[in-house]
């Protein structure tokens, strides 16, 4: 038992290692970015509403936290985090759901595919913020439905033409030797076509994590409640409280980057096989 615990200690002593010096160079960047960006506004002495330093906007940020945490006080920027995150994960569960279920549809007839895609192409390069007036005027515009109509919109077209690729793309002789079983179409699907798209679905979701909370906020720069962080980093910026806009945009980025990973997690436990999973 002793040994068992050992080896295991070991192995994990190993795998945090080899982390440490993979992710290395991108901390070691971010981190000169950052001293570099405080010096250059001490040395050029830029004003705090052209740009503020990193130690400012921290400094705001653990404010709001302290604010959070307190019993009797509310964090706005908390606040508008939260509305803001139920709208991107809104529009990215019926964006991505919606994607996925009509790839699954037009790959089963290959006409139908070829006909749908060039559409699903020339909607994907219309502007979104061509969308926002239009889905503010449906819904309303304190209406959050408005903001996650937008989010599935974005993400609804690349989710979709990843998983079609993917559930067409499959090797030609897996293919031949399972209709040389007999097997019915729904075992193909279900045994060939979708762990065959599952790399690429993923990809679409890692990408779609990001552009969710990206089209979240954008929507909220054209109207919204104001505990949303769109809403919140334009009266900030109008008030020249450039920290606070600041602290909005830092705790947009921890969100998209908590909810990417959160769907790397996914990947990780749904596709353990997947070739580029194995050094893990």
């Amino acid at each position: 038992m002793a040994g068992a615990k050992g080896q295991n200690a070991t192995v994990f002593s190993a795998g945090l290692r080899r982390r440490i010096v993979y992710y290395f160079p991108t901390i070691a960047i971010a981190v000169a970015v950052i001293l570099l960006w405080e010096f250059i506004v001490l040395i050029f002495n830029i004003q705090q509403f052209l740009l503020p330093k990193p130690s400012a906007i921290f400094a705001e940020f653990m404010l709001q936290v302290d604010l959070w945490l307190a019993p009797n006080e509310r964090s706005i920027l908390f606040d508008a985090s939260g509305a803001t995150f139920w709208e991107a994960i809104g529009g990215f569960v019926i964006g991505c759901g919606g994607g996925i279920l009509i790839a699954l549809i037009t790959s089963r007839w290959t006409i139908v595919s070829e006909a749908t895609m060039p559409f699903a192409i020339a909607a994907n390069s219309v502007p979104i913020i061509a969308f926002a007036p239009i889905m503010n005027n449906w819904f309303g515009i304190t209406n959050p439905a408005s903001k996650m109509a937008i989010v599935a919109i974005i993400v609804f077209f690349p989710t979709m033409i990843n998983t079609v690729r993917g559930l067409t793309l499959v090797d030609v002789e897996q293919l031949e030797l399972m209709r040389s079983y007999a097997a019915k179409p729904a075992h193909v699907m279900f045994n060939l076509r979708i762990p065959n798209a599952l790399p690429y679905i993923f990809s679409a979701l890692r990408v779609a994590s990001a552009l969710s909370l990206i089209g979240a906020v954008v929507a909220e720069f054209f109207g919204g409640p104001r505990a949303t962080l769109g809403v919140y980093i334009t009266q900030q910026a109008s008030d020249f409280d450039f920290a606070k806009a600041w602290t909005a945009i830092l705790m947009a980025s921890i969100i998209g980057i908590a909810f990417y990973l959160v769907v790397l997690i996914m990947e990780r436990r749904l596709m353990p096989w997947h070739v580029s999973l194995r050094g893990d």
